[in-house]
């Protein structure tokens, strides 16, 4: 049985705790008790989570684990001497030492991270790069394995980072079957990045807004500048000013961005080859799709999609 260990403290994130129902599904579909899961904290007892919400937890000690994961928490949270020596302890016995969140900077803080790849909340990426300059730190990504050490991005990323964990150890088939029911899509990739386009954009009027959310619904459609006009129920004139007036972008490259944002999800998703992917999304050929790859990502499909399997 793989014993997990979920590390909370005074004010951790609530939600990193949804980790362990991947945990509790996997056994389910395994039909077999695979993961044996426990809240722990330093001292044991009821700890106080960031929302109205608190949690009974058991101590440490010296129980040894295979994968411990350390929950997010405030902006920068940091370890008591006793934590960080316990973590640096497990790192001779256990499969997997993780955090989620901002539980990134309690992994720096034990010199876990020291000359290692690892990500965090997008928001305090730049702080834990400036705290910790010895960190290799990659902000957009969704989750990092760098050895023995996994890191994610904020919030409902750690469910991708446990999802992944469930991969390695029993295969895609049954990391799908869990994400299915859990009512997720499969895991999104580790290299996948932390923000949409869509939410990037950040439109500030309602057409705008529908103009958008038009397009990424049409993405096989040639959209152009009158159709989506056509959906703000501007003038093309007036669309095309206000769209870079709210966005910064011309319609036509937030178009890319939400073509190559669809077309990452379908080759990463494995399921389609890329021809089917590039008609999909409306880049008409596989040419035209490797560009704008190019363009806004800096690599091509090809390349995405085998990051993807790794």
């Amino acid at each position: 049985m793989h014993r997990v260990g979920l590390v909370v403290y005074p004010s951790f994130q609530l939600v990193c705790l949804a980790a362990s129902s991947v945990f509790e599904v996997a056994n389910l579909v395994l039909d077999t008790p695979a993961y044996q899961v426990s809240v722990r904290s330093e001292a044991g007892g009821a700890i106080n989570g960031s929302g109205a919400v608190t949690v009974l937890s058991e101590p440490i000690g010296e129980v040894l684990f295979d994968s411990l994961i350390v929950c997010g928490g405030g902006a920068m949270p940091e370890a008591s001497d006793a934590l960080a020596r316990y973590l640096q302890r497990a790192t001779k016995t256990a499969q997997r030492i993780a955090a989620i969140c901002t539980g990134s900077f309690i992994l720096a803080q034990a010199g876990l991270l020291a000359n290692r790849r690892a990500t965090t909340h997008w928001m305090m990426a730049d702080a834990l790069r400036q705290r910790y300059p010895d960190v290799h730190v990659e902000a957009d990504r969704i989750f990092i394995q760098d050895g023995q050490i996994w890191t994610s991005a904020g919030m409902t990323a750690g469910i991708d980072l446990a999802l992944a964990m469930v991969e390695a150890d029993h295969g895609i088939i049954v990391a799908k079957s869990v994400a299915r029911q859990l009512v997720l899509y499969h895991r999104r990739a580790g290299g996948q990045s932390q923000h949409s386009a869509l939410l990037d954009l950040a439109p500030k009027s309602d057409r705008i807004q529908n103009a958008l959310t038009y397009a990424r619904s049409n993405l096989k459609n040639t959209l152009s500048l009158d159709e989506l006009a056509e959906a703000a129920h501007l003038s093309s004139r007036q669309f095309s000013r206000a769209f870079r007036d709210e966005t910064g972008q011309t319609p036509a490259k937030a178009v890319e961005r939400l073509r190559v944002e669809a077309a990452r999800l379908m080759l990463e998703d494995g399921r389609h080859t890329v021809e089917t992917v590039a008609y999909e999304t409306g880049f008409a050929d596989r040419e035209r799709m490797r560009r704008a790859f190019l363009r806004t990502l800096g690599q091509p499909p090809q390349t995405v999609r085998r990051n993807a399997q790794v």
